[in-house]
C-alpha cells in the first residue's frame, strides 16, 4: 500500500481538467476559493477527443450562456477558432447557432495556460484514486501516490476517464481517451460512498492524413462573414483560416458495414454501456436508417496547418482493417490513410438523480458533479455544468448560498433540471426542443438572460452589467423611433442602383405593395425586409453597433410571438418561485395519487414547477400540492402535514 503524506488544504478540489473541470476550477478560484484542479496528465487539459469544434444546434446557445455567466469557453473558441459559422441561418433566430471549428492544439494552450494564470488556483498531474469524508461531508481527496489534499468541497468531472474502457473490433482494454490512462480506483471509492454509478458509452471516428485524401471529390464548406463571435466581450470574429468538406457514404459503405456487424462489439454484446441516441455509430445509422442510401461524412482539420482530418459521423467500434474498407468505399476517401482509428469508449457515471439544482448531491455533503459524471454528452453541455457546479462548491466552502439557474431562465437551467428532475437514461445532449421557452431562450440575448445570474455568482463584473443595460436600452430607445418615424410611398428611396421611390423599394424587397403611409416599424416587420435593407428609407437612422441592429431587428418582427412567449415564460416562473419546504411528508398528504406521493417523497423537488415536471406527477396532483400549501400558510407551519 503506498504511503500516504499530507500535501496541502484547499477549499474546492476539481477531479479533472476537461471542459467542465476547467470551467468549475476557473469559477471557483475566481470566486475567490483556493482551489485545485487534478489531471490525469497535463497534456490533457482542454483535451477535444472527439471533433474539435465548438457549438452547433442548441449547444452554440449554451456556449453564449457560458459566457454571460462569467465562463471561459466562449473566450477560448474565439481565440482559437480557424473557422466560423452560423446554423440554422434561414431559420428563425431561436434554432440559430453559431459554430467555430477549432485548433485542438491551440485551445489545449489556451485553457491550460488560463488555468495556470489564475490566482487561488494550482494545476496537478496526479490520479485522485478516493474522495474522503467525515460525519457525511467531503474531506479529502487521495492521489496514486499517497498525497492526501484536504478539501472542504469537491467537484467530480470525471469525463470518459472513470472506468474507462476502449472497444475496436475485437480488441478492448482499460483505457481513457486517446489511448491515455484510466480512472478505475475512483469508481471503487465512489460505489463505497453509496454512489449508484451506471455505465455509459460514446465514440470517436477516424483520423486520416491529408495529404491521402482528394478534397476534389468533396463539397467546399467555407466559412462565414460578419457573424458575432462566441463571447460577449470579443471586439470581433477571428478570420476563416480553414476550409472544411462535405462527401457521403453510399450503398457500397453501408453493404460492408453490414457483412461485419457480427464483428462489431455494439452487436456483439461485449459493450454494455448505453450510447447516445442523436450521435449514433455508422454502423448504428446503417442498421436503424436502414432505408437511407447516404450519410453525411465532414472532414474537417484537427489544427491549422496540420496534417490530419477528422471524419465527423464515421464514428465507429468495427475492426480497423472493416474501417479502413469502409471508408475506401467513400468518395474522396478511397486512398485515406489512417493516423488514428476509430474507437468507442465506455465510462462510469453517477445517476444525476442523486444531486439537487446547484449540482451538490443530495446526501453526501460537499460533493458536486459535472459533465460526463451527471450523464451528459458534449464539451458545451459539460462546460456549462462545470461552471455551475464550481462556483456553488466555491460559494458553499466560502458559507455563501447556492444560485440555480432554472429552466425560464436559460438552456443551462432546462439541461440542469431534466438531469436532476428527469435523470438520464442515455447521455443528454442538448437539443432547442427540450424547451418550451426556446423563442425567448435565443443564443443572440444570452447576455440580457443570464448577465445579471452571472454578477449575482459573483462572476460578472458590475462594469459588464451595466454595458447590458446600456446595450438593451439602445434596442428600446431605436424601436421606439421606428414606432414615431411614419414613410409615405412616394418619398424618394435612395438605393445603391439609384434612386426609386420607397413604394417600388419595399414591394421589391418584400412582394406586397406599398400603397399607404406606414410606420418605420410596421415596414421592417414585412417578410424579407431586414433592418439594414430599410436604410434608404430612414435618412435620419443613428449608428448603432451591429448587435443592437439584431436586436431591434428580431424584437421588430417576432414582437407578438416573443410577448406571448414571455407570458408563458413568467407562468412558469411563478411556479418555479414557489419553493417546497423541506420538511413535508409527501407520503402522508392527501389529495395526491399513491404514485405521485412516492415520486415526490423520493425525489424532494425544491420548486412547485419542478414537482410537476416529474414523471408521474400529473396536474392534479399539483393542484393538490398548491392547496397544501396555501392551507399551510393559512393555518401556520405546525398543521401537521395532513392537510
Amino acid at each position: 500500500m503506498t504511503p500516504r503524506y499530507e500535501a496541502g488544504r484547499f477549499d474546492v478540489a476539481v477531479i479533472g481538467a476537461g471542459h467542465a473541470g476547467i470551467e468549475a476550477a476557473l469559477a471557483s478560484a475566481r470566486l475567490g476559493a483556493k482551489t485545485a484542479v487534478f489531471s490525469i496528465s497535463l497534456d490533457a487539459v482542454g483535451n477535444m477527443p472527439c471533433n474539435p469544434s465548438i457549438g452547433g444546434t442548441a449547444k452554440g446557445c449554451l456556449v453564449r450562456e457560458i459566457d454571460a455567466l462569467g465562463g471561459e469557453m466562449a473566450r477560448a473558441a474565439d481565440a482559437t477558432c480557424i473557422q466560423f459559422r452560423l446554423l440554422g441561418r434561414g431559420r428563425g433566430p431561436a434554432v440559430r447557432s453559431p459554430r467555430a471549428q477549432a485548433d485542438r492544439t491551440a485551445y489545449r494552450s489556451y485553457m491550460k495556460r488560463a488555468l495556470e494564470r489564475e490566482p487561488n488556483l494550482s494545476v496537478k498531474q496526479a490520479e485522485v484514486v478516493s474522495i474522503e469524508t467525515e460525519d457525511g461531508r467531503v474531506s479529502a481527496v487521495v492521489t496514486a501516490l499517497g498525497a492526501v489534499y484536504r478539501a472542504k468541497c469537491v467537484v467530480c468531472a470525471t469525463g470518459t476517464f472513470l472506468g474507462g474502457k476502449i472497444f475496436v473490433g475485437e480488441y478492448s482494454r482499460e483505457s481513457g481517451p486517446d489511448g491515455m490512462f484510466p480512472a478505475s480506483e475512483l469508481t471503487k471509492s465512489l460505489v463505497s460512498l453509496g454512489l449508484g454509478l451506471r455505465r455509459f458509452k460514446t465514440g470517436t471516428p477516424p483520423r486520416v492524413l491529408a495529404s491521402s485524401v482528394d478534397v476534389g471529390r468533396m463539397e467546399v464548406q467555407e466559412g462565414e462573414r460578419d457573424l458575432a463571435p462566441f463571447s460577449f466581450s470579443t471586439p470581433a470574429l477571428p478570420e476563416n483560416r480553414a476550409i472544411c468538406y462535405l462527401t457521403y457514404t453510399n450503398e457500397r459503405t453501408h453493404d460492408v458495414i453490414r457483412s461485419h456487424l457480427d464483428r462489431s462489439p455494439l452487436y456483439g454484446g461485449n459493450i454494455v454501456g448505453v450510447g447516445p441516441r442523436y450521435c449514433p455509430s455508422i454502423e448504428d445509422k446503417v442498421v436503424r436508417f436502414a432505408s437511407r442510401t447516404r450519410h453525411p461524412v465532414f472532414v474537417e482539420p484537427t489544427e491549422l496547418g496540420g496534417g490530419e482530418l477528422y471524419l465527423q459521423g464515421l464514428s465507429s467500434s468495427l475492426p480497423e482493417e472493416v474501417q479502413l474498407e469502409f471508408v475506401h468505399t467513400i468518395p474522396g476517401l478511397e486512398h485515406a490513410e489512417f493516423t488514428r482509428p476509430a474507437y468507442a469508449i465506455e465510462y462510469d457515471c453517477a445517476d444525476p438523480l442523486e444531486f439537487d439544482g446547484s449540482l451538490a448531491h443530495r446526501k453526501i455533503g460537499g460533493l458536486y458533479g459535472a459533465g460526463q459524471f451527471l450523464g451528459t454528452s458534449g464539451y458545451e453541455e459539460a462546460a456549462a455544468l462545470g461552471l455551475i457546479a464550481g462556483a456553488n462548491a466555491a460559494r458553499r466552502a466560502l458559507g455563501l448560498e447556492p444560485v440555480t439557474v432554472d429552466r425560464t431562465q436559460g438552456y443551462v437551467g432546462v439541461m440542469i433540471d431534466d438531469l436532476v428532475t428527469k435523470g438520464a437514461a442515455e447521455p443528454y445532449r442538448m437539443m432547442t426542443s427540450r424547451s418550451e421557452h426556446r423563442l425567448v431562450l435565443r443564443q443572440d440575448n444570452a447576455d440580457l438572460r443570464l448577465t445579471a445570474v452571472g454578477h449575482r455568482l459573483g462572476l460578472v463584473p458590475e462594469e459588464r452589467v451595466r454595458a447590458v443595460e446600456e446595450k438593451y436600452a439602445l434596442v428600446r430607445r431605436e424601436l421606439r423611433r421606428l414606432e414615431r418615424i411614419t414613410v409615405v410611398p412616394s418619398h424618394a428611396a435612395d438605393v445603391p442602383r439609384g434612386t426609386s421611390t420607397a413604394a417600388e423599394y419595399i414591394e421589391e424587397l418584400s412582394g406586397d405593395p406599398f400603397e399607404h403611409p406606414s410606420k418605420l416599424i410596421d415596414l421592417l416587420r414585412r417578410p424579407g425586409v431586414s433592418y439594414a435593407a430599410l436604410a434608404p428609407c430612414d435618412p435620419e437612422r443613428p449608428p448603432l453597433p451591429a448587435d443592437v441592429c439584431e436586436q431591434v431587428e428580431i424584437a421588430a418582427k417576432y414582437e407578438g410571438y416573443i410577448a406571448r412567449a414571455d407570458a408563458e415564460r413568467a407562468a412558469a416562473q411563478r411556479a418555479e418561485d414557489v419553493l417546497l419546504p423541506e420538511d413535508i411528508d409527501y407520503l402522508s398528504l392527501e389529495g395526491l395519487r399513491i404514485e405521485a406521493r412516492q415520486k415526490l417523497a423520493a425525489r424532494r423537488p425544491r420548486t412547485l414547477g419542478q414537482a410537476g415536471r416529474l414523471e408521474g406527477v400529473n396536474p392534479a396532483d399539483t393542484a393538490a400540492l398548491m392547496l397544501y400549501l396555501e392551507q399551510r400558510r393559512r393555518f401556520g407551519h405546525d398543521n401537521g402535514g395532513n392537510s
